[in-house]
């Protein structure tokens, strides 16, 4: 067995585990800086929108021009009066974006960019973008992803429940907002496909959060018939358990997405495939990120308020300290109690017999390291 196969059979037996639980403001404050400076970034920088949501024109040569694409990009602006983006195609043309122009101004600006880059005007080709069309792919997005978080609400509070469902909510958002300031931050031109990207990269955030919620549910049926372990240790052994598979499901996923982003889009410079990798990198990086971090730890922060739960966590610590007064361990009783907690108490039960019989000590989920 590989040793990060061995590593997540011995997080799922409960032998080894990071307290993520015990730790959780730790994460809320990461979370609460990195979300922060996102929406600074957004204020300050704003969304670069492209040419597809400000409307505008795209001049496209069918033959190489005779200055560079710096030049060009200065006939461009010297032309339009607007910033431009100029771009070389792969039969030597170049593609010339300018935003906010109409019909009247496009024929003037064909004209001169025919006189500087000494091109015939027949040889450039002008398409002219209205913004309704963007402002309609805008607000067709902004509906899908309200109606997204509704039904994700909806199904996660009839699969598990409220809490989970919030937890989950929050995860998403979370999600949505760092990818958004990134983008803002770095000056990536906002388009369609980075639309797309940022839709997709949810399915993928709820996917590893569902699969630690899951975990969660099962080894957390008939709690309060025992007196081993709290609701916040519970969870906290349902991310260890899954958190190898959730680490293999996010780098298989980012390693395509990063071929796009950084050759694709940075060596290649293919402009279009930038618009969709970044928003889909930064969008699966956050989404495993606050699965783990963010939406279980919310969970049982939000459960540890009912009264049964702080009932159950008080009977623990006072059976922890009566035993610590004896010099016993508290899991002296595990073996009864583990029949009536599901499989994952099953689990642990074993893991603290085998340490019996080596001479070990049976720890809790929430004191490993």
């Amino acid at each position: 067995m590989s040793r990060l196969g061995d590593l997540g059979a011995r997080l799922y037996r409960g032998e080894v585990g990071y307290d993520f639980i015990g730790k959780r403001k730790i994460w809320y404050g990461v979370s609460i800086l990195i979300t922060i400076t996102a929406i600074v970034g957004l204020a300050v920088s704003g969304l670069n929108m492209g040419i597809e949501f400000k409307g505008g024109a795209v001049f496209t040569t069918d033959s190489k021009a005779k200055v560079s694409v710096s030049q060009a990009h200065e006939d461009a602006v010297t032309a339009s009066g607007h910033e431009a983006i100029v771009q070389e195609l792969g039969n030597g043309g170049l593609r010339i974006q300018i935003t906010e122009v109409d019909t009247d101004k496009a024929d003037q600006i064909k004209a001169q960019l025919s006189d500087d880059l000494g091109i015939p005007e027949s040889k450039i080709n002008a398409d002219l973008v209205g913004p309704s069309w963007g402002e309609q792919i805008a607000n067709k997005a902004w509906t899908g992803l309200g109606i997204f978080m509704v039904l994700v609400v909806v199904y996660l509070a009839i699969a598990f429940e409220w809490r989970m469902a919030i937890a989950a909510l929050v995860a998403l958002i979370h999600d949505i907002t760092i990818t958004v300031g990134i983008y803002a931050l770095v000056g990536f031109e906002v388009t369609p496909g980075t639309v797309i990207g940022l839709l997709t990269i949810l399915g993928y955030s709820l996917y590893d959060t569902v699969v630690v919620f899951d975990s969660l549910k099962e080894g957390s049926k008939g709690i309060t018939k025992q007196t081993r372990w709290t609701y916040s240790e519970i969870a906290n052994r349902s991310i260890n358990g899954t958190l190898v598979r959730s680490i293999n499901t996010t780098v298989v996923a980012l390693l395509p997405v990063a071929g796009l982003l950084f050759i694709g889009g940075g060596v290649l410079g293919a402009g279009m495939l930038n618009d969709i990798s970044l928003s889909l990198f930064v969008g699966l990086a956050a989404g495993a990120y606050s699965s783990i971090f963010i939406a279980t730890p919310l969970v049982a922060d939000l459960k540890e308020r009912e009264p049964q739960m702080k009932a159950l966590k008080k009977r623990i610590l006072a059976k922890r300290a009566a035993a610590a007064a004896k010099g016993e361990s508290p899991e002296d009783d595990g073996d009864d109690q583990a029949q009536d907690f599901g499989p994952e108490a099953e689990t642990a039960g074993a893991v603290i017999g085998q340490r019996r019989q080596h001479g070990g000590h049976g720890r809790t989920p929430g004191n490993r390291r």
